[in-house]
């Protein structure tokens, strides 16, 4: 059964988009939220869609309100 909320067992998951290509994988969880270590061929486009700007950080946080469902193996998007 998929769900929504993040949590620490979600580390190292896959963060997949709505057409099931692989963004990132979640690196840590740090009270409630994700932070995605995005893949190297991620598109600006994407990352913009997420609010990942150009920051310098290794790591993005990822909202529970851009999840649409966690399975077993990936966290997948909803935009």
């Amino acid at each position: 059964m998929a769900t929504t909320q993040i949590t620490d067992d979600d580390e190292g998951k896959k963060v997949v988009d709505q057409t099931g290509d692989e963004v990132g994988i979640v690196s840590e969880v740090r009270h409630g939220t994700a932070h995605v270590d995005p893949s190297p061929g991620i598109t600006d486009k994407v990352k913009s869609k997420l609010g990942w700007g150009d920051t310098g950080e290794d790591t993005y946080p990822l909202q529970e309100e851009m999840v649409d469902s966690i399975t077993d193996d990936e966290v997948r998007l909803s935009q």
